[in-house]
C-alpha cells in the first residue's frame, strides 16, 4: 500500500474543490485547455443526437373537454311543462272576479260579457252575462273546428283529381275541397301548397302517355261539390270588396289569394276557374315534347264527372288537423267556410252555407255543448247575424282541452299564443299585459264594433282555466278594448286566486 505524499494530498483537496479540473503534476496546461475546448464543442452535438437514442417524447396530456362539448351518449330529455296535476288548487270565484272585473271594461261605448271555468271540473269561476247571445266575430271558427274534426277526422285529406273526360281528348279537373293548392310542385312539408298543380300535371301527362294518348287535350272543370250561392248574402259588400272573403268553390289556389304572401286586398272572384287555368298551363308545360298539346281555355263540365270515370292522377291536401290549425292561427275566413261545407258533405248534407251552419250547430251539440241561443248565418264569423254565448265558447274550449273526444285535441296547436304567434303575435307587449305573453292561448275575433277572445291558460298555481270574453257595440278603433281583453286574460295567467 502506497501512502500518499503531502503534495498528492494537496492536489486531491484542490481537485475536489474545483470539480476535478486541476491538472496533475507533469501534464502541460495547453493540453488540458485543448481537452476542455473539445468537450465544449461535443456537448451540443450530444444534446442534438440524444433524442434519437431516447425515442420520441411522451405525448402531452390532452386538454379536458367540457361536458357540454362532448359527444352525447343518449338523447336529451326535452324541457317541457310538467303534466297538469288535478290536485292543483281551484281558484276562488270571488278572487278571480276581483282580478278580472276592474280590467274588463269598454273604452267608450259597448259592453263586455265573459265566462271563466275550471277546465277539469267545469266549475264557473267568473260570469258576467255568460249566457247572453253575442256577435262572436272570428271566435266562431272554434265551433267550425269542432265540426270539421268530428265529421272529417284529424287525419283526413282532400283529393284534387284529374279523370277521363266524357269525350276522347278531354280530361276533367275535379275539385275535392282543397283550397290551399299551390301553382307549382307539391310541398309536402307545408300546409299551404301541400298539393301542387305542377305535380298534378306531371302525373296526368304520365298517365296519358301510358295510355297511348296523343294530340290535343281539352281541360274541363268540375266544381260541383259545393252548391247554393257562392257568396253568402249575410256578408257585407264592403267586406267582400276588401278581400275579407270571396265566392266559395271546392278548389282554389292559396285560399283564394293571388299571392300566398299577400293575405289582404282583392281576391279572384272565380277561384275554381283560376285554379283550372293554372292547371292547364302546367299541363301544357309538362306535355311539351311528348306529343301532347293543350287546347286554349278551360270550360266548366256540364255536370259532375261521371261516376266511375277513370282517375288519371291526383294530389292530396294537408290533413284536416293541419288545416284547422292554420285556420285558427291566421283566422282564414275562406278556409273556415270551406271546412264548414266539407263537414256538411261528410254528413250527407249539401255543400252549401245552409248545410254548413246546420252541421256546425249539430256537431257542437254532439260534443256536449248546449246549443240553446246559438244562431249561425255563416261559419267563419264575418256576418253580424251570428249569436253565441261566452258560456258556449268556454264549453267548446273545455271539450278541446279536457273532453272525452280526443280528436278535438288537434285544434289546440292552432290557438295563437300571446306575443308570439298568429293573430296575437303583436299583442301582450306592454307592462300591463306582458305577464300573459307566452302563456295566454286564445282565438281572436275582430269586427268593426266587435272584439272577442276565447281560449285557455294555466294559472300561477298550475290550474288549467278556460275563458271567453266578448265585446259588442264597441266604439270602432278604440285602442283600449283589445287591451282590456288582454289584461283580463293576463290576470288569469297570474292568478293565484285563493
Amino acid at each position: 500500500m502506497t501512502t500518499p505524499t503531502g503534495g498528492e494530498r494537496l492536489r486531491d483537496r484542490r481537485s475536489r474543490r474545483s470539480g476535478g479540473m486541476v491538472p496533475e503534476a507533469g501534464k502541460p496546461w495547453h493540453l488540458v485547455l485543448a481537452a476542455l475546448f473539445l468537450l465544449a464543442l461535443a456537448l451540443p452535438a450530444v444534446l442534438l443526437v440524444a433524442p434519437g437514442f431516447r425515442g420520441p417524447d411522451a405525448p402531452a396530456p390532452s386538454p379536458t373537454v367540457p361536458a357540454w362539448q362532448q359527444a352525447p351518449t343518449a338523447l336529451s330529455v326535452p324541457q317541457v311543462l310538467a303534466p297538469l296535476q288535478p290536485s292543483a288548487p281551484v281558484p276562488v270565484p270571488a278572487a278571480v272576479a276581483a282580478q278580472v272585473e276592474p280590467v274588463l271594461s269598454a273604452d267608450g261605448g259597448g259592453t263586455f260579457t265573459g265566462m271563466v271555468q275550471d277546465a277539469l271540473t267545469g266549475q264557473v269561476l267568473f260570469d258576467r252575462g255568460g249566457s247572453e247571445g253575442r256577435v262572436p266575430a272570428s271566435n266562431l271558427k272554434l265551433l267550425t273546428a269542432v265540426a270539421a274534426l268530428r265529421t272529417l277526422g284529424p287525419d283526413h285529406r282532400f283529393a284534387t283529381k284529374v279523370v277521363q273526360g266524357p269525350a276522347p281528348g278531354q280530361v276533367v279537373l275535379v275539385g275535392g275541397g282543397d283550397v290551399l293548392l299551390g301553382a307549382g310542385e307539391s310541398r309536402p312539408g307545408q300546409v299551404m301548397g301541400h298539393a301542387g298543380l305542377a305535380t298534378l300535371a306531371a302525373f296526368t301527362v304520365q298517365a296519358l302517355r301510358s295510355a297511348g294518348t296523343a294530340g290535343d287535350i281539352k281541360v274541363l272543370l268540375d266544381d260541383s261539390l259545393f252548391t247554393g250561392p257562392s257568396l253568402n248574402p249575410n256578408w257585407l259588400s264592403g267586406d267582400v270588396e276588401a278581400g275579407e272573403i270571396a265566392p266559395l268553390y271546392p278548389l282554389a289556389l292559396n285560399s283564394a289569394r293571388f299571392d300566398p304572401a299577400v293575405p289582404t286586398g282583392p281576391r279572384p272572384q272565380d277561384a275554381a276557374m283560376a285554379a283550372a287555368e293554372a292547371f292547364a298551363a302546367q299541363l301544357r308545360t309538362a306535355g311539351a315534347g311528348t306529343g301532347l298539346t293543350v287546347a286554349a281555355g278551360v270550360d266548366r263540365s256540364p255536370g259532375a264527372a261521371k261516376a266511375g270515370a277513370a282517375t288519371l292522377a291526383g294530389v292530396d291536401s294537408a290533413t284536416v288537423a293541419e288545416q284547422v290549425d292554420l285556420m285558427l292561427q291566421v283566422s282564414d275566413n275562406y278556409l273556415a267556410e270551406t271546412m264548414g261545407r266539407m263537414a256538411a258533405v261528410a254528413t250527407g248534407r249539401p255543400g252549401s252555407n245552409d248545410g254548413a251552419t246546420a252541421t256546425v250547430t249539430a256537431e257542437i251539440a254532439a260534443s256536449g255543448v248546449t246549443p240553446d241561443a246559438v244562431k249561425l248565418v255563416d261559419v267563419c264569423g264575418l256576418a253580424l247575424g251570428n249569436q253565441v254565448t261566452a258560456r258556449q265558447f268556454t264549453d267548446v274550449v273545455r271539450a278541446m282541452t279536457t273532453g272525452a273526444d280526443t280528436r278535438l285535441r288537434s285544434a289546440l296547436d292552432g290557438f295563437p299564443v300571446g306575443g308570439l304567434s298568429g293573430t296575437l303575435d303583436t299583442r301582450y307587449g306592454d307592462s300591463t299585459t306582458s305577464g300573459g305573453a307566452g302563456l295566454v292561448r286564445a282565438k281572436t275575433g275582430t269586427l268593426n264594433t266587435v272584439l272577442a277572445l276565447s281560449g285557455y291558460v294555466v294559472d300561477a298555481d298550475g290550474r288549467l282555466l278556460v275563458f271567453s270574453f266578448i265585446g259588442n257595440g264597441l266604439t270602432p278603433g278604440a285602442a283600449g278594448n283589445k287591451v282590456a281583453l288582454d289584461r283580463a286574460a293576463t290576470a288569469l295567467a297570474g292568478c293565484g286566486c285563493r
